[in-house]
């Protein structure tokens, strides 16, 4: 299973990598090739400064070794052995009516000191954060995630839909993200699925990506815009910041196990901006986004 996932990780890396760079039509991802110390490494691919992407990365990771004590407490695990690898992707676009995207697929594996496997799961999802609010441009997105969940279990979509809006939440703020998609994690062996069905489940999500997204960024990349809309997505964007910083657990786990920190970090926007007690005017496009992200709904 670690060679099936990694294999298959490293070719959407690819794939992903390429329609981008066809979108973008101006800058291409510079790669990263890096080594972790205590065993493991990756590849990041990052483009910045694009026609259409103003910053985005597309990683991948494979790191294995000694799981680090704070994460053995996470876990409440002794001490053991691990394997972890994923793809994780941020994208911002410039176009403040363009949205920024998240998605991630991982695999994970524990192991006793004697090599004993004792435990593996699957996790991750995707999620989309506008900055003006496209209802169609939503129903696109999760119509697509729905009909990946659907080819496996059709409970799969309305359970892993309601797990991102409450995953992808800023409860400091007493709001969501953004408008959402799926989360999942510990997708573990059970008598109704094998980790080969998990597998084929997540990787089929991971195939939709670009389906969800790509025809999305195409449509609003070249949409007029001011300094005002301009200014309301680098405010938006700090509450991007805050959640990454504050609540998510990828993050964290990157820097609890001596991660790469460029690696991690990727996730931020390049211009950010934090303004005291700043709200929309009532009535506002900017206001209509804020109502959606304070009461989530259901899209399909």
């Amino acid at each position: 299973m670690r060679e099936q996932f990694v294999n298959y990780i490293k070719n959407l890396q690819d794939t992903i990598t390429s329609k981008l760079e066809a979108i973008d039509g101006s800058a291409k991802f510079k790669e990263d090739n890096w080594v972790r110390k205590e065993g493991g490494g990756g590849r990041t691919r990052v483009l910045e400064n694009g026609a259409v992407i103003e910053k985005g990365g597309v990683n991948i990771s494979e790191v294995y070794g000694p799981l680090a004590p704070a994460m053995q407490k996470y876990f409440n695990v002794g001490d053991c052995d691990f394997f972890a690898c994923g793809l994780s992707l941020v994208i911002h676009p410039k176009n403040p009516y363009a949205p920024t995207v998240h998605a991630n697929w991982r695999y994970f594996e524990m192991y006793e000191k004697d090599g004993t496997l004792v435990d593996s799961w699957f996790g991750g999802g995707q999620d989309l954060t506008p900055y003006y609010l496209f209802e169609e441009d939503a129903i696109h997105f999760h119509q697509t995630c729905k009909t990946a969940c659907n080819a496996h279990d059709l409970e799969f979509y309305p359970h892993y839909k309601t797990r991102c809006d409450e995953y992808f939440y800023n409860y400091h703020r007493g709001e969501a993200r953004g408008i959402g998609g799926l989360f999942f994690d510990y997708l573990k062996a059970t008598p109704e699925r094998s980790m080969q069905d998990w597998y084929n489940f997540v990787t089929q999500i991971g195939d939709s990506f670009l389906d969800a997204y790509a025809p999305i960024l195409e449509k609003r990349k070249a949409l007029p815009y001011g300094e005002k809309q301009r200014d309301w997505q680098e405010v938006r964007r700090g509450r991007y910041v805050e959640f990454n910083l504050v609540h998510d657990k990828g993050t964290l786990f990157g820097l609890k196990t001596n991660g790469r920190i460029e690696s991690i970090l990727m996730s931020l926007p390049p211009n950010v901006q934090w303004r005291y007690d700043h709200h929309p005017e009532p009535g506002s496009e900017e206001a209509k986004l804020v109502d959606v992200l304070e009461n989530p709904r259901d899209w399909v």
